[in-house]
């Protein structure tokens, strides 16, 4: 069966959970490539047992590789700043860019809310992990209210799941994130939060979700989350709900202070969620490269099936 041949810039947690997720779940992709700058990488090392070719000189290596033309789709695990130079050169060879970094140059993608809209963009971005967990819930009460003023996520990861990578971009991360729970959750103004936490064991990754909406009820509010959680477990089975949903009535006469909106009153919705990985690379406490990769690797799976079939019409 044929398949698109595909590249990962960044052999660090992200990239590496990715490579392994093609290797064994993809119906439409192979690896063609995986790329780093650490020559001593775990996942340069484990990617040349696979069999992959492998480069530790970056971008400028993986196009000095003899099948860099045949790649068609390029995953860049890197951080903002990287991406931004990453993706200048491979957009002048042509390649499709899927974005895992915050860098936010193409259009915001989460499976679960816009799907294939993007599928066709040259560069789409992924957002970052919390907001592929959170975002679809802030979503999800949207689209069951008349307004959601107010969208904060505080997602919280193990400090063994987060490499060099995320810590450099912990400042794109809440930038991102805090735009995305706008432009994709629907939210007139949001706020995240991401905690790195020490604990060991390490802890699986759990996310709180916070909205203020107005308009709607509270049955049609918790039928959409669960109808949201049951989207994103097509693609992430280890995502679930912590515990029922919960309200709060802010009442006009205790109203709450929105940053660049003032006081507001509606209902406060609080979503608890956890998030297991599938132990693809880290252990199942790393839900946080779970969803990520899960998510940039549906995207780009449905990409390279149009391809496909474009190819065999």
């Amino acid at each position: 069966m044929a398949k698109i041949s595909c590249a990962i810039i960044g052999s660090g947690n992200i990239g590496t959970d990715l490579m392994i997720k093609i290797m064994r779940m993809s119906d439409n992709l192979e690896m063609g490539a995986m790329v780093g700058i650490d020559p001593k990488s775990d996942g340069l090392a484990r990617a040349a047992r696979l069999g992959v070719p492998t480069t530790h000189e970056g971008i400028e290596g993986l196009r000095k590789l003899p099948n860099y033309a045949d790649i068609k789709v390029v995953f860049d695990a890197t951080s903002a700043g990287a991406h931004i130079h990453n993706n200048a050169i491979l957009q002048k060879d042509g390649k499709k860019v899927i974005d895992l970094t915050p860098a936010a140059i193409g259009p915001f993608t989460i499976p679960a809310i816009n799907g294939d809209a993007n599928i066709d963009e040259p560069n789409i971005n992924m957002v970052t992990c919390g907001g592929q967990a959170t975002i679809p819930m802030v979503h999800a009460v949207r689209r069951a209210t008349d307004r959601v003023i107010w969208g904060e996520i505080v997602a919280s990861i193990s400090s063994k799941s987060a490499g060099p990578g995320t810590r450099a971009n912990i400042d794109e991360f809440t930038e991102t994130t805090s735009n995305a729970i706008c432009k994709l959750g629907g939210a007139e103004r949001g706020k995240a939060i991401i905690i790195l936490n020490p604990a060991e064991p390490p802890l699986i990754m759990r996310d709180t979700v916070f909205t203020l909406s107005q308009g709607g009820s509270r049955e049609a509010i918790e039928k959409s989350v669960q109808d949201m959680v049951a989207t994103v477990q097509k693609y992430v089975p280890g995502y679930r709900l912590k515990q029922k949903v919960q309200f709060e009535n802010i009442g006009d006469n205790a109203p709450v202070r929105i940053p660049g909106v003032g006081l507001a009153s509606g209902l406060k919705t609080t979503i608890m969620l956890e998030v297991e990985g599938a132990a693809h690379y880290l252990p199942a406490y790393a839900g946080n490269l779970d969803i990520m990769t899960s998510a940039a690797l549906v995207s780009a799976d449905h990409w390279a099936a149009k391809q496909l079939r474009k190819e065999a019409a």
